[in-house]
Parts: structure tokens; C-alpha cells; sequence
């Protein structure tokens, strides 16, 4: 099994989760560190890691004058493709893809994990994150998903080379949407495995917050527009909905109260059940989940006002 983690620069705790990686010990395994150039590997991991480490991973980078061969964009983000070009996979090996910053009967054509964000300290813009991306956990479970998540997806080595991922990544800045219609278009299902589940602990702005929730709407409006406005529509019905019973119940319409709770409770009742899930998948972080799964209930409303979800 061929494990890829994609660099790109300074991540939180990337030090330590490049070490467990390279820790495991599954057989005919490998770690393959990716990055843009060599400056986005921080020099404090090569530094503090151990020398074992990094005789056991593979670090392949990209001269920053050269393009990858073939063609294909990159930009400053580290991409899968850079180093799938320049190496020979083992006969019977998976592809494998993780965030470097993240700690069966079916025609199955790749799996996948999701994140979870758990900041430590919490602040107000970290959880409101927190519960915005927290949605699209709704999207996967038993059965086909709809997308595979980049921070920990894993494909094998043939079904990789038969849907010919290399091309669907070229001149793309969504490896997971490419992949995810790759697969879908062939007829093959995606699998979620929740012990993949990833928990995130880092902090952030509002500034970055913001443009963090922009650029994953961004990123869906130009790989999935149907999805998009279907997002878009179900959000402008949803906050205006709230607003006109907000409205009414001012006027002095008693019922308009009872019509808020009936938009309202749904979301935050599923928003209580996927934190529930998660804390099941991720008992490291109980202690967490103890004080702020509440948040993933009452915020909802909150986190559906400040943008909307769009896998």
C-alpha cells in the first residue's frame, strides 16, 4: 500500500501526524511525501523527526521551473498528480491519499473518510466551522456516497490506472471531484469508512474562516454546478422561511412560532446526530465532544445562515 500526503507548508501538528504515518506496519507499505518545492516541507520535520522516518518515506517534490509531465496546472498547492507521474507502484498496491494536516458485495470503486473539526481552544469562527462542514457528513454512510473526501480517500492501484485518474487530474484544482466523477461515471460506487474519520484541531480567523467557507463553495459552484444552485435555492428557502415566520410572529401571529420550531428543529436534530456519530468514531476526542457537541445542535440555524453547504 502506497500512502500519499500532499504538503503544503506549515499545517498544525503536520510533524507528528507524518510520524505516525511513518509508524505503521502494514506490510509492503510506503509513505510518499508530496510537495510543490522542497521549501513547503517545514524544515523543523526533517529536523525532529527520526532518522528512521525518513528512510522509510519517500519525499519527491517539484522543481519549482518544471511543470509535471504530461502537462496539468498545480499553483502553489501540493498535488497527488505531481509525484503519481514520477513513480512505479508496487503490483497490488492501494492508493492512498491523507491531509497532511489531519491528525464488498458492491462494484466499489474507491473509499473514503471525512474530517472533523475539534479546535483546541475553541473559538467562536473555529466552531462555527466546525458545524458548517460538519454537514456534508449527512452525505455519507451505507451504500454509494456522493463525494470522496481528498484528506482521506484510497483507490486501488488498477481500478487507478483503469479510470485513468492521472487524466482527470490534469489542469484540476479539485482532486476528490475528479476522482468522485471518474468513478461515478464508470459505474462504481464510493464507500465510506468511519475509521477514517480525521479530527482537525486547528485554530483560525474570521478572516480565514470566511475565506475558507468561499473557496469550498467556489470549488463546488465550477466542479458541480447542479449541485450548486440546488444548494443555493434550498438556502434562500430556508433563511427566508425563518425570516417571514420571524416576521409574523411580531405581527402577532401566534402560529408563526410554532412554524420556526418545525423549520428549525429537523437541522438541529440531524446536526445532534451527526455529532453523535462522530464522538462514536472518534473516541480520542470524547473529552471534546463532551463540552461542544451541544454546539453542533443549537448552531445550526447559525451555521445554515452564514453559507450554505454545497457537496
Amino acid at each position: 500500500m502506497s500512502v500519499i500526503v500532499p504538503v503544503k507548508g506549515p499545517d498544525h501538528e503536520l510533524r507528528e501526524n507524518l510520524a505516525a504515518l511513518a509508524t505503521q506496519d502494514y506490510p509492503d507499505y510506503e509513505l510518499i511525501v508530496v510537495a510543490h518545492s522542497a521549501r513547503d516541507i517545514p524544515p523543523a520535520c526533517c529536523r525532529t523527526a527520526s532518522k528512521w522516518f525518513w528512510r522509510r518515506a519517500t519525499t519527491l517534490h517539484r522543481r519549482e521551473s518544471a511543470e509535471p509531465e504530461g502537462g496539468g496546472g498545480g499553483g502553489a498547492q501540493a498535488k497527488p498528480s505531481l509525484c503519481i507521474r514520477r513513480f512505479r507502484w508496487p503490483g497490488d498496491a492501494a492508493l492512498v491519499e491523507v491531509a497532511g494536516g489531519a491528525a464488498g458485495g458492491e462494484r466499489r470503486g474507491a473509499s473514503t473518510g471525512y474530517r472533523w473539526y475539534a479546535p483546541i481552544p475553541p473559538t467562536f469562527w473555529t466552531l462555527l466551522r466546525s458545524v458548517w462542514d460538519a454537514v456534508a457528513l449527512s452525505r455519507l454512510g451505507p451504500g454509494d456516497c456522493s463525494f470522496a473526501w481528498g484528506g482521506a480517500m484510497a483507490i486501488r492501484r488498477e481500478t487507478f490506472h483503469d479510470l485513468d485518474i492521472r487524466e482527470h487530474w490534469k489542469d484540476t484544482v479539485s482532486d476528490d471531484y475528479s476522482l468522485t466523477a471518474a468513478v461515478h461515471a464508470a459505474k462504481l460506487t464510493i464507500a465510506f469508512a468511519p475509521g477514517a474519520m480525521v479530527p482537525c484541531f486547528e485554530r483560525i480567523s474570521a478572516g480565514q474562516a470566511l475565506a475558507w467557507m468561499r473557496r469550498q463553495m467556489t470549488i463546488t459552484r465550477v466542479y458541480n454546478a447542479r449541485l450548486w444552485w440546488l444548494a443555493l435555492v434550498g438556502h434562500v428557502l430556508y433563511c427566508g422561511g425563518m425570516a417571514a415566520s420571524v416576521v409574523a410572529s411580531l405581527l402577532g401571529y401566534r402560529l408563526a412560532e410554532w412554524a420556526l420550531i418545525a423549520q428549525l428543529s429537523p437541522g438541529m436534530l440531524k446536526g445532534l446526530n451527526r455529532a453523535t456519530l462522530a464522538k462514536a468514531a472518534l473516541p480520542e476526542c470524547e473529552g471534546w465532544f463532551k463540552r461542544h457537541l451541544w454546539v453542533h445542535a443549537i448552531w445550526v440555524p447559525l451555521g445554515r445562515g452564514s453559507g450554505w453547504r454545497c457537496w
